[in-house]
């Protein structure tokens, strides 16, 4: 299904700072508490920055990793490296040496812009290629960063030194270019580098916009501009150059990353967070008066979770958004009471559609349904496809596997043309994740094809069991694996996180389950552990607890 076609400028994703920086020169662009820079700061800063990276020798073309936390020299240097004409390649600041090497070899860096926590990662790391690194300051670290001694062989500058050459004008990239080499999660095995061009940084942030902030792209004499349909706005959509948001979610992430260049092509205040800490979370929201909020359910479970939400009331939120996994009932009645006047809304995506490619749409007089993550971003289609035939199309209301295609699909993986053939068909995004689609074109998801499990041959899907544990009074957090059985070829096996004092056995939750489901699709173990990993952006590492439930099974 597809919605509303939109307008995409042919213009460079640098484009869209250099737009807001026209329209909005003295507002507010973002602030960590200590440094706050405006969006004719960071534009000007960026420029410096991207002359400075150009002086150094890197070319139009060349990918520059960069590994920083949620800090105000992010954007400078995301920024910066866009309009230098390099490509931004995202990385997980906390990256240990091994890991990283592979992304520096898959990514072809050139040169990384990393804080200092991560420099030793990227010293130990094996990486050839990388001619120089360029330092950035960390949280609360202002504007200096004196470079640590070189290892033997490095060249190391600090980021401070690299503004000092003044500007130049932007790099013109077109929209078939690289933008970004962003990683995937990889939750379900080695992460990849997904070629993310130009264009699909500006499609998928027009969608956003459209959706967000009933905001239309066009090209604004080289610069992105965005114009309002009042006629379309509601009361929760975000206002143009007047809403503040906090930016949680990590800027290395595709949620985060995107998120920050629709929320800057709007001109928004971000409130950067460079880790989640709830008590400041809610006292920036009375602080800054902020409208709008976004995170994942593992985040706002821990929100809950916190003695500095009771009986906490934050009325200037408006819109509230749930993305990196569905959210369950229990969490969102709970949210409800600390944000009342929010309109929640959830929405999906994955890395190799840029970020995103369903909405709740804005509208609280929608009748969007529980359960749902929303309906096709404008210009997309969705399809649910057959597990066994995916040449197969399925009708309303049966599950399958979800592809996806519109604009904001990307190019494939870098160097794995294999892999691309795999997942990418003739426009068509195969995406791994298993659901169904109503009448009015709502995707309900039911959990990662490779999550899903066989009892008995039937299919168990382990979301719908992950959220009736989550409505147990005593369940703070949840996650539902399959393990292999030798009679019943895999069974549902789950991990649970109790609420501080709860107290619950494993046979009372096995129980509730039992109470709610079909005979097969019955929890057959419960482990308690004091927390579920999760990845970056807040998505539960599955493979881990596979891991950890054949570490057991083996001893």
């Amino acid at each position: 299904m597809s919605r509303t076609a939109l307008a995409y400028p042919s213009l460079s994703a640098g484009a869209v700072l250099a737009g807001a920086a026209r329209r909005y020169p003295d507002r507010l662009a973002l602030t960590d508490g200590r440094e706050s820079l405006t969006y004719a700061e960071l534009y000007d800063r960026a420029l410096r920055f991207a002359c400075g990276l150009r002086e150094h020798g890197v070319a139009p073309g060349e990918t520059v990793l960069l590994m920083a936390p949620n800090c105000p020299w992010f954007p400078v240097a995301y920024w910066g490296t866009l309009l230098a004409g390099a490509v931004v390649s995202p990385a997980n600041p906390a990256q240990p040496a091994v890991p990283l090497a592979v992304q520096l070899a898959d990514s072809g860096a050139r040169a990384v812009i990393a804080y200092p926590g991560a420099l030793p990662s990227v010293y130990a790391a094996d990486a050839p290629g990388v001619r120089f690194t360029v330092v950035v300051p960390g949280p609360g670290q202002g504007s200096g960063g004196a470079a640590p001694e070189a290892p033997a062989g490095r060249t190391v500058l600090a980021a401070g030194d690299l503004l000092a050459y003044g500007t130049a004008d932007p790099v013109r990239r077109g929209p078939e270019d690289l933008a970004h080499l962003a990683f995937t999660g990889g939750t379900t095995g080695r992460s990849k580098a997904v070629r993310v061009l130009h264009r699909n940084v500006i499609a998928n942030v027009a969608q956003t916009v459209w959706v967000r902030a009933a905001g239309r792209l066009y090209d604004d004499g080289g610069a992105v501009g965005v114009v309002r349909d009042e006629a379309a706005a509601t009361p929760h959509h975000s206002a143009h150059g007047a809403e503040t948001t906090l930016a949680v979610a990590p800027l290395f992430h595709a949620m985060g990353l995107i998120g920050m260049v629709a929320h800057t092509a709007i001109g928004t205040t971000a409130v950067l967070h460079d880790r989640f800490d709830p008590v400041r979370y809610l006292d920036d929201i009375d602080a800054h008066q902020v409208g709008s909020v976004g995170g994942s359910p593992t985040m706002y479970r821990a929100l809950l979770a916190s003695p500095a939400s009771a009986g906490r009331r934050l009325e200037s939120v408006r819109h509230l958004n749930s993305g990196a996994a569905p959210m369950d009932p229990a969490t969102r009645r709970r949210l409800a009471g600390l944000f009342p006047e929010a309109l929640f809304t959830e929405g999906y995506g994955l890395t190799e559609a840029t970020m995103a490619l369903a909405m709740w749409p804005l509208d609280a007089a929608a009748g969007t349904p529980h359960g749902t993550v929303g309906v096709a971003l404008p210009d997309t289609r969705l399809s649910i496809r057959d597990l066994l035939d995916p040449a197969r199309e399925l009708p309303v209301g049966e599950t399958g596997e979800l592809w996806a295609r519109g604009p904001q699909i990307t190019d494939g993986y870098e160097g794995h043309p294999e892999l691309t053939a795999e997942q990418y068909t003739d426009g068509w995004l195969r995406t791994g994740d298993i659901g169904r689609l109503d009448e009015r074109g709502h995707l309900f998801l039911s959990g990662r094809a490779k999550d899903m499990l066989l009892y008995k041959g039937y299919n168990v899907y382990p979301l719908h069991l992950e959220d009736i544990l989550a409505g147990h009074p005593a369940v703070a957090a949840v996650a539902v694996i399959g393990a292999p059985a030798a009679e019943a070829g895999e069974i549902p096996v789950a991990y649970v996180v109790l609420r501080d004092g709860a107290v619950a056995t494993a046979e009372e939750l096995m129980a509730y389950v039992a109470d709610r489901v079909a005979p097969y699709q019955r929890v057959r173990e419960v482990h308690f552990t004091d927390a579920l990993p999760v990845s970056a952006a807040g998505k539960v590492l599955k493979t881990a607890l596979r891991e950890r439930r054949a570490a057991r099974s083996a001893g």
